[in-house]
């Protein structure tokens, strides 16, 4: 691993992406696939820290390869793009990036810890309670 190669994590409930970030092209791989071959709305929530860079910075010159495993298909895409913000901010080493990141949306910097309810004793899921009946 090169000194201009940096690896950064990011996660979200049982998802866990590493994001890797280098100098390069601009190309953005996710398991490697090109973020452009994903749905409209998960490559629109994944091109959100990418665009927000662009024009920040001005140019997107940076490879990032990221490796994301567990959960399901839409923690994976937070998890993925909580490790590209993450990623970019700390390979640009840009104060006014990291101050638009969280302008636009806390969640591309700080993970989201809220995870799902514990089922109870006796009830059949987190919250429903048994249903009574006096007859």
């Amino acid at each position: 691993m090169s000194k201009d190669t940096l690896i950064i994590a990011g996660k979200r409930k049982t998802s866990v992406a590493k994001a890797t970030i280098m100098n390069g092209k601009g190309r953005v791989l996710i398991n490697n696939v090109p973020y452009q071959n994903f749905d409209f709305f998960k490559r629109l929530q994944l091109d959100e820290p990418i665009e927000l860079t662009k024009k920040t910075l001005g140019n997107f010159d940076f490879d990032i390869l990221v490796n994301v495993h567990g959960g399901g298909s839409e923690s994976r895409i937070e998890a993925s793009r909580l490790a590209i913000a993450r990623a970019l901010v700390n390979f640009t080493k840009s104060a006014e990036l990291k101050k638009v990141f969280i302008r636009y949306d806390k969640n591309l910097l700080i993970a989201d810890t809220r995870r799902k309810e514990a089922y109870k004793p006796g009830d059949s899921k987190a919250r429903r309670k048994r249903q009574k009946s006096f007859r």
